[in-house]
C-alpha cells in the first residue's frame, strides 16, 4: 500500500509529533509514504487565504502526487478540506485549464484531474481494515474512555460522505472499538474548536474549546482523539485558557489520531511524540501498559 504523503505544514512544525506518529503507524502497517518534496501549504493555516492562489497551490500539490501515480494521503482535517475542495473545483475542465496555464508558466507541470485525497482515518478503516488493525493491537485501549473530536472541517470536505456520515459521524468511534477501547459519544463532537476565531476574539476560542472539552468530560470521556492538528492545538495547547472559562481544571489528554493508534499498537510512546503534548498523556500510557497483550 503506497500513498503520496501530504502531512501539511502544522504537522511539520507546531505538531511535529503528528508526523512522527504517522510515520511509525505507517511503518507498523506496511504503508509506504512517498514524500512530496516541494509541496506547499494548503491554505488552511494562512491568516488571509487568497482563493485563487490557494487553488493554484493545491493544484500543484495534486499534480505532484499524480506524477507519482498515487492517491494523496493527509493526516490533517483542514488539509483534507482544502485539498478536496480544490480537487472538486479542478474537475471542471475550464477551471483546470486556467489553473494549468499558471502551473506551466511556473514550471510545475499539469494536473489532469481524478486524483483522490484520502485522510488517514479513511485509509485505516477502508484500506487497512478491521482484521489487520485488530491484529496489530498489543495494548488494547480497554478502560480508556475515548471521545472523538472531529471538528468541523474534515466533515465538510468533499468525499467525506463516502466513508462517514457528516451529520452524525461514527468513524473514530469504530476505530476506537477496533483498538479495543470504549468510545464515548457526546454532543459537540462535530463543533468548531475556534481555531479560526480572530485574535480580537480569543475569548471565543476559549469558550468554544471549553464547551467541547467539558461536554466530553461530563459524558465520561477521559481522553480525546482528533483527526486535525489545528483542533489539537486549541484543545491541548490552549486547554489552560479553556479551564479558566470552565472555572475548573479540565485535565483532558488530547491525542492525535495517529498517536492513539500507535499507543494501541504498542509502539514506544516516545517515538509517537507524546512528550510534546501539553496535557500529560502519562496516565493513559500507564493504563495501556498494564493491559498489554503479549503475543506469541
Amino acid at each position: 500500500m503506497k500513498f503520496a504523503y501530504f502531512p501539511g505544514c502544522v504537522a511539520r512544525d507546531r505538531c511535529r509529533e503528528l508526523d512522527d506518529a504517522t510515520r511509525e503507524v505507517a511503518k507498523d502497517l506496511g504503508i509506504e509514504l512517498v514524500e512530496l518534496n516541494g509541496a506547499v501549504c494548503c491554505g488552511g493555516d494562512l491568516p488571509e487565504p487568497d482563493p485563487e492562489a490557494t487553488l493554484a497551490a493545491n493544484a500543484r500539490n495534486l499534480a505532484m502526487a499524480q506524477a507519482k501515480g498515487l492517491d494523496l494521503l493527509t493526516v490533517c482535517g483542514t488539509c483534507q478540506f482544502h485539498l478536496s475542495l480544490a480537487a472538486r473545483a479542478l474537475e471542471d475542465p475550464a477551471t483546470r485549464e486556467q489553473v494549468n496555464r499558471i502551473l506551466e508558466r511556473s514550471g510545475h507541470g499539469r494536473y489532469e484531474g481524478g486524483l483522490r485525497v484520502r485522510h488517514l482515518l479513511e485509509v485505516l478503516l477502508q484500506e487497512v481494515g478491521e482484521r489487520k488493525l485488530a491484529a496489530h493491537v498489543r495494548r488494547p485501549l480497554g478502560e480508556v474512555a475515548v471521545g472523538a473530536f472531529y471538528g468541523c472541517r474534515i466533515l465538510r470536505a468533499p468525499g467525506t460522505e463516502t466513508f462517514d456520515t457528516p451529520t452524525d459521524p461514527t468513524s473514530i468511534e469504530r476505530l476506537v472499538t477496533i483498538l479495543g477501547g470504549n468510545p464515548v459519544r457526546y454532543n459537540g463532537r462535530t463543533a468548531c474548536c475556534g481555531f479560526d476565531a480572530p485574535d480580537t476574539s480569543r475569548n471565543l476560542t476559549s469558550r468554544l474549546s471549553a464547551s467541547a472539552l467539558m461536554r466530553a468530560k461530563d459524558a465520561g470521556a477521559t481522553t480525546l482523539a482528533t483527526p486535525c492538528p489545528l483542533c489539537h492545538l486549541v484543545l491541548d495547547a490552549h486547554q489552560r485558557d479553556a479551564s479558566k472559562v470552565a472555572g475548573e481544571r479540565i485535565g483532558m489528554p488530547v491525542l492525535h489520531l495517529s498517536q492513539l493508534v500507535g499507543l494501541a499498537f504498542g509502539i514506544d510512546p516516545d517515538r509517537l511524540g507524546v512528550r510534546r503534548n501539553t496535557v500529560s498523556v502519562a496516565r493513559v500510557v500507564r493504563k495501556l501498559e498494564d493491559a498489554e497483550v503479549v503475543k506469541a
